[in-house]
């Protein structure tokens, strides 16, 4: 019996989701839905001829697994993510949008960013860009478009980008703490 035949998966198949699942969360934290694909993905590649549903069963065992054995955790993962985000300086916006590409349910997403000041994490970045309160160069209208533009594209509102950018040094570091 070839591939393309069957129906359920093998024990073969079963053992290797079950090694392929538990080698990629040694290698790197992941949301169920975000394991579900890249297995899914993987047995399709592996196993040659497999029908889609039957790559998806493949993958939905590997889950079982992980879920039995309690190797998965989307809130965990949801909190762990958010703190990274907040200490790299990203706003909840962005934080939101990135957990929910992971497959992160908006419940477990707005309980994650409960803690979230965006005027802190906007001061994080700007320190992290020289911006606002930290240039190091002179303020002039090219320059303060770059800081606002870039304050958009991480998913800043305006209010807080013109906040931070006339900010003063000594009510930024008061602020940071």
């Amino acid at each position: 019996m070839n591939n393309e035949d069957l129906l359920e998966p093998t024990e073969r198949m079963i053992s290797w989701v079950k090694n392929s699942a538990l080698y990629r969360l040694t290698r790197k934290m992941m949301s169920e839905a975000e394991l579900s694909q890249a297995l899914a993905r993987k047995a399709a590649a592996k196993f040659d001829g497999i029908s889609p549903e039957l790559a998806t069963k493949i993958a939905e065992a590997g889950i079982a697994f992980c879920n039995q054995h309690r190797f998965l955790d989307d809130e965990n993962y949801a909190e762990v993510k958010t703190a990274s985000a907040v200490r790299a300086g990203r706003s909840r916006r962005r934080i939101a949008m990135d957990l929910a590409n992971k497959g992160i349910d908006s419940e477990l997403i707005a309980a994650s960013l409960d803690e979230v000041d965006d005027l802190s994490s906007a001061l994080v970045f700007a320190r992290r860009k020289a911006f606002g309160p930290f240039r190091k160069v002179e303020r002039d209208e090219k320059r303060t478009n770059k800081e606002f533009s870039a304050f958009a594209r991480n998913g800043f509102s305006s209010d807080i980008s013109m906040r931070v950018v006339n900010m003063s040094r000594d009510e930024a570091d008061e602020i940071l703490g």
